[in-house]
C-alpha cells in the first residue's frame, strides 16, 4: 500500500534549524521517551493492536523512525477477538543497569514489565509485576540508594478510583512490588482525572509529571518533594492558554547531554488521535517551566514553532508509510486489530505481493475482524493507493481498502463470474457499488481537511473514480481513525482464498 504522493504528507523538520509541531502528526498516544547517550527512544499505548508497544528512534526528537514493537501479542487470550479501548495504555520507558525496560498496564489485568538489552532487537515476554483491575499507567523509579518504586495511577471505569497516584516499593529486577505502599498525591475527587505519572530526580528534587483535567481538555502538573514519600507541592506548568493546541499534557520529561530539558506530549486531535508535540523546557527556582510565555503562576504556552535541538543531520526523518511488499516482513507501519497469526499473511507465495488470506467475519462485519492490517493517519491530508487481486472462484470472500473507526468504512471487492463487485460500505451498510471486469483493481483513498474521505478506483480513463459518497472517518475507541487492508469470508466451513496487494 503506497501513499498517492512520493513526498511524506507531514514532515516537521524545517530544514532551517527550526521545526513545527506536531512532531508526529499521527496517533501515538501516551508517549514517553528514554534517552541513551545522543539517543532517543519513544514508546506509546497500542491499546487491542499489534504488534504493541511502538518503538521509535530519533537523534533530536523531531525526526523520528519506528524500529520495533517490544510487544507481539497481548497475554490475555480474550484479545484475539477485537476488544476496543482495552489493552495496552500508557507506557513508562526506561533505561537502567545496561537494559531498557517498559512497565505498561492493560487495565483489566494489572501491570507488566518487558525489557530488551537493544531496543531493535528482541524484548522479553511481558511479565506480570502486579495483579489487580483498574491499576493503570506505571513508571519506574531507581533511586541513588538502590532501592526501587513503582509509581502508578488508577482507571476510574473499573477501579472507581481516578485522582490518586500511588507509589509502592519494588524489587530492583522489577519482578514485583514488595507492599501496599502509599498514596503519594490526592486531589479533589470531584475534579478531572490526575494519571499518567512520570518519576524524576534533580538537584535533590523528587518530581512527579502528571495530566490533569481530562484527555482533550486538560493541563500538566508537576509535583515535588525532597522526600519521595512526600508531601509534594504542586504547580501547573502548561496549559492551552488560547492556542490552538488543546489539552497539551501526557508525555515525557526528558534531557539533553548538553543539559537542556524537553517535554514531548500529546494533543487529542478526535479522529487523527493523539498526535505528539515537542516543547521547550527552562528551569526556575527548581520548577520545569514548559512552552513559551509563562504568565504570572508559571503556566506556559504550548509552540507551534521552535528551534531543533540539533541544526543538522540526515534529516528529515519521518515514520514509515509506504510498502512495496518486496520485503519478507510487514513494515513496522502496520498492525493488526486484535492478537494476530503468523500464517493471517505470506510473501512467499508470490512474489513483490502482500498475501492475505481471509478471517471469517458474520454476516461480513469487519468491525470484529482482527485480521485488519491497519496503519495510523499519518496526516490530516493525504492519499492511499494499493492495487488488489483476488481469484474468481470465492463467491464468500470480500478484501478491500478499509478506514478504520468506531464507524467501519470500506471499498469492498467480491470477484464473482469474472467480474469484480465494488461496494462501499459504511457500517455495514452499501451506500454505491460499481461492476467491471479486470484482472486487477487500484484502490485509492483520498484524505481532504477534517478528514473527509473518498474511496474509488484509479483507472486508465482517469486517476480516480469516487465510487459513493464522500464521508467522515471517526476516531475508535481511544485510538484515531486508521487506513488499511483485509480478506476476510462469509463462509465460516470455507476458510481458502486469499487476497494479493501490491
Amino acid at each position: 500500500m503506497n501513499p498517492a504522493a512520493h513526498s511524506y504528507p507531514w514532515v516537521p523538520d524545517q530544514g532551517d534549524g527550526t521545526y513545527r509541531n506536531p512532531v508526529l502528526h499521527a496517533d501515538y498516544s501516551d508517549p514517553d521517551v528514554v534517552r541513551v547517550g545522543s539517543d532517543y527512544f519513544l514508546t506509546s499505548s497500542s491499546f487491542n493492536c499489534t504488534p504493541g508497544l511502538p518503538i521509535l528512534h530519533s537523534r533530536d526528537l523531531v525526526n523520528w523512525r519506528i524500529v520495533n514493537h517490544a510487544l507481539k501479542n497481548l497475554s490475555h487470550p480474550r484479545y484475539s477477538e477485537v476488544q476496543p479501548g482495552h489493552g495496552v495504555w500508557a507506557p513508562s520507558i526506561r533505561h537502567h543497569d545496561g537494559k531498557f525496560w517498559i512497565f505498561f498496564p492493560t487495565p483489566d489485568e494489572g501491570l507488566y514489565l518487558t525489557t530488551a538489552t537493544d531496543p531493535a532487537g528482541d524484548w522479553s515476554a511481558p511479565h506480570l509485576v502486579l495483579a489487580g483491575k483498574g491499576l493503570i499507567d506505571p513508571c519506574p523509579f531507581w533511586d541513588d540508594d538502590g532501592k526501587a518504586y513503582l509509581i502508578h495511577a488508577y482507571a476510574g471505569s473499573r477501579a472507581g478510583i481516578r485522582n490518586k497516584l500511588h507509589l509502592r516499593p519494588m524489587a530492583p529486577d522489577g519482578s514485583r512490588t514488595l507492599g501496599k505502599g502509599k498514596v503519594v498525591i490526592e486531589i479533589d475527587p470531584s475534579l478531572p482525572a490526575l494519571e499518567g505519572p512520570k518519576l524524576h530526580k534533580r538537584s535533590g528534587w523528587y518530581y512527579i509529571s502528571a495530566p490533569a483535567g481530562g484527555v482533550a481538555t486538560g493541563w500538566q502538573c508537576i509535583f515535588r518533594s525532597r522526600s519521595i514519600q512526600g508531601p509534594y507541592e504542586e504547580k501547573t506548568v502548561l496549559a492551552q492558554r488560547g492556542s490552538a493546541i488543546n489539552g497539551p499534557h501526557q508525555g515525557a520529561l526528558v534531557d539533553t547531554p548538553d543539559g537542556d530539558w524537553w517535554f514531548i506530549h500529546f494533543q487529542d486531535k478526535d479522529l487523527y488521535g493523539r498526535i505528539v508535540h515537542l516543547q521547550p523546557v527552562r528551569w526556575e527556582d527548581d520548577w520545569p517551566l514548559i512552552g513559551e510565555a509563562q504568565d504570572e503562576a508559571g503556566v506556559g504556552r504550548p509552540v507551534l514553532h521552535h528551534r531543533k535541538l540539533l541544526p543538522g543531520g540526515d534529516f528529515p526523518a519521518v515514520p514509515q508509510d509506504s510498502d512495496e511488499f518486496e520485503s519478507e516482513t510487514l513494515g513496522f507501519q502496520w498492525q493488526w486489530h486484535g492478537n494476530h497469526e503468523a500464517d493471517w499473511h505470506s510473501f512467499s507465495e508470490r512474489g513483490g505481493h502482500l498475501r492475505l488470506r481471509p478471517h471469517f467475519a458474520l454476516n461480513g462485519n469487519i468491525a470484529k475482524a482482527p485480521n485488519l492490517l491497519l496503519q495510523k493517519f499519518p496526516a490530516s491530508e493525504f492519499e492511499v493507493e494499493t492495487r488488489i487481486e483476488i481469484p474468481h472462484d470465492h463467491a464468500s470472500l470480500h478484501s478491500g481498502l478499509v478506514v478504520a473507526g468506531e464507524n467501519m468504512a470500506a471499498l469492498d471487492a467480491q470477484h464473482i463470474d469474472g467480474k469484480y463487485r465494488l461496494s462501499l460500505m459504511i457500517s455495514g451498510e452499501s451506500l454505491g457499488a460499481l461492476e467491471l471486469a479486470a484482472p486487477s483493481l487500484i484502490l485509492k483513498l483520498k484524505v481532504g481537511g477534517g478528514g473527509v474521505c473518498r474511496l474509488g478506483l484509479a483507472m486508465s480513463e482517469t486517476p480516480f473514480y469516487q465510487i459513493g459518497p464522500s464521508f467522515p472517518a471517526t476516531p475508535g475507541r481511544w485510538i484515531g481513525a486508521k487506513v488499511g487492508i483485509y480478506c476476510v469470508t462469509t463462509d465460516v466451513l470455507d476458510p481458502s482464498g486469499y487476497a494479493d496487494f501490491a
